[in-house]
């Protein structure tokens, strides 16, 4: 197993005309920020699109609806390790944590709680407590991201709120309607900042080929897994990995270091109406740029940025960053998907 380096992950994504993260106890209206109007996605969201995508690429998860319904955490340890299904079998793997792990590949980047519920059944009590005894209770995931606040505030658009659909409903092709609940942001953007951390990586087992697979798998999940009527309307716009040297140095807080720039439009509405002011990001990639092994790097061309008051298209940020010194790393989303599989 190779031990990744530390790197710290930008991805910016926005939405429009959609509900990118619904609140269940709040009438799943959008989150928003109270005081500052800000919109929110969690963590959880963004994450949720990444194990699906792993699953649609082939690759076990751990945290997963079973035949379309949630299930119990034991229920779904023998699902991902297939072969292990009652307590003698427990007994005949030799090392259980690691079989997991390379099964699990949503556990390797991002952890999962281990402690399983106790059961009623004699044999289903005896693999419980062989489980408990050969894995731990929790593993912390080396891949965290935190919860992401548009760099807009944002309106939610009151005429989707009332939405009636008009249906025929029986005899005679009487019609009938019912309230469709429909509740989005006219417009948002938002800039999500995660670490990969190389000292946590060697307890779950991920490795380089792992963190390389973020490159496309980000990009990916946003543009595959966004496609219900809710959540249409989601697109990637930049994705950035900062791969550092060996150490345990990282910049920190790379959102914050993204504004919009004074030449955006007043209202937002769409991505043709935003300057993403990235001059911050650049002083410090380039304070650090002894300390950096490689940027890894995505970008739309429909998004436009600002350095330093140039404007350009999101495909020639790359281009800038090399003429300051930086390697870079050019992501092909398609091509580098199937290397990464």
């Amino acid at each position: 197993m190779t031990t990744p380096n530390r790197s710290e992950l930008l991805f910016v994504y926005d939405a429009q005309d959609c509900n990118p993260n619904g609140n269940p106890i709040g009438d799943n209206r959008p989150r928003r920020d109270p005081d500052t109007g800000q919109g929110i996605i969690t963590d959880v969201r963004l994450k949720r699109y990444l194990r699906d995508q792993l699953l649609d690429d082939g690759f076990d998860i751990y945290v997963k609806k079973v035949d379309g319904e949630a299930r119990t955490r034991t229920t779904l340890i023998k699902d991902v390790l297939d072969l292990v299904g009652d307590a003698e079998e427990l007994d005949e793997v030799e090392d259980l944590g690691s079989d997991f792990l390379q099964a699990a590949t949503d556990v390797r980047y991002f952890g999962a709680t281990l402690s399983f519920e106790a059961s009623d059944d004699e044999a289903d009590e005896k693999f419980r407590a062989g489980l408990n005894d050969a894995l731990p209770n929790h593993y912390q995931g080396p891949v965290q991201f935190l919860p992401s606040k548009s760099l807009n505030e944002v309106e939610e658009n009151e005429e989707y709120d009332s939405l009636t659909s008009v249906i025929s409903t029986g005899e005679e092709n009487r019609q009938g309607g019912f309230d469709l609940d429909d509740k989005r942001i006219k417009y948002g953007i938002f800039p999500f900042w995660g670490l990969v951390d190389n000292n946590g990586a060697e307890s779950t087992q991920l490795d380089q080929a792992d963190v390389e697979r973020l490159d496309t798998l980000c990009w990916r999940a946003l543009k595959n897994q966004t496609t219900s009527r809710s959540k249409l309307g989601q697109e990637p716009r930049l994705y950035l990995r900062v791969e550092y040297e060996a150490g345990n140095y990282h910049l920190g807080g790379l959102q914050d270091m993204l504004e919009l720039s004074e030449q955006s439009a007043e209202s937002l509405r769409s991505v043709s109406d935003v300057v993403v002011d990235v001059s911050e990001l650049v002083a410090a990639l380039n304070n650090a740029s002894d300390r950096i092994e490689q940027l890894h790097l995505v970008s739309d061309d429909r998004l436009t940025i600002e350095i330093d008051g140039e404007t350009m298209q999101g495909d020639a940020f790359a281009d800038y960053l090399e003429s300051d010194g930086h390697a870079v790393h050019r992501i092909d989303v398609l091509e580098e998907r199937d290397l990464a599989a």
